[in-house]
């Protein structure tokens, strides 16, 4: 009889830690197809409690699913951040798997903070990403110049690679410097 209780008991726990889990992944704007995959809790139940927390509907759409999103300059520079913070994380600790990418991604966001960085990379893409790295869709590659790591295609040759940082594109950051002279310009009007 006691069996019966413990099993029951676990369950419960089991629960807890997984409503626990999924307001986390929430509060940090997981999207409700990765709760499911990362829970076992009901699709019903997940948004009900996605309302809760965010006080809104989930978004809804389909999950990013291809790589080449992570290959475009802006998102190249945060998506090879988030990286660097994944793999030192998963050498010098404990950590593993979900576990690993929350705390990696909260580097991240403490990073791009501190900085004054727009958050470029979801939770949600970021989760992607280490699924591609798992499946051998991505890799790192070397620039020749910094010797930093960056995110770059599986198997794409990566002898000579010179990263984003190294060789900007002649259009980096000219939209958003653009906007914050127009916003400038209208406050200065006003």
């Amino acid at each position: 009889m006691s069996t019966g209780v413990r099993v029951r008991n676990k369950s419960v726990i089991s629960e807890a830690r997984d409503i626990r889990l999924a307001i986390d992944l929430i509060e940090l704007g997981a999207r409700l197809q990765m709760l499911e995959a990362e829970t076992n809790l009901s699709r019903e139940r997940l948004l009900k409690l996605y309302k809760e927390v965010k006080g809104e509907s989930p978004p809804k759409g389909m999950l990013p699913f291809s790589t080449d999103w992570f290959m475009t300059w802006q998102p190249n520079i945060h998506a090879s951040l988030f990286m660097a913070y994944h793999r030192f994380l998963g050498r010098h600790t404990e950590l593993k798997g979900l576990e690993l990418i929350i705390k990696a991604y909260r580097m991240y966001l403490d990073q791009t903070r501190r900085c004054g960085m727009d958050t470029v990379l979801s939770l949600t893409r970021a989760w992607t990403m280490v699924r591609f790295f798992d499946a051998n869709m991505l890799q790192l590659a070397t620039c020749r110049e910094c010797s930093g790591e960056f995110v770059s295609h599986a198997y794409d040759p990566t002898k000579g690679y010179v990263c984003g940082l190294c060789h900007m594109p002649a259009r980096a950051g000219k939209t958003r410097r653009a906007a914050e002279a127009r916003a400038a310009a209208e406050q200065g009007a006003i």
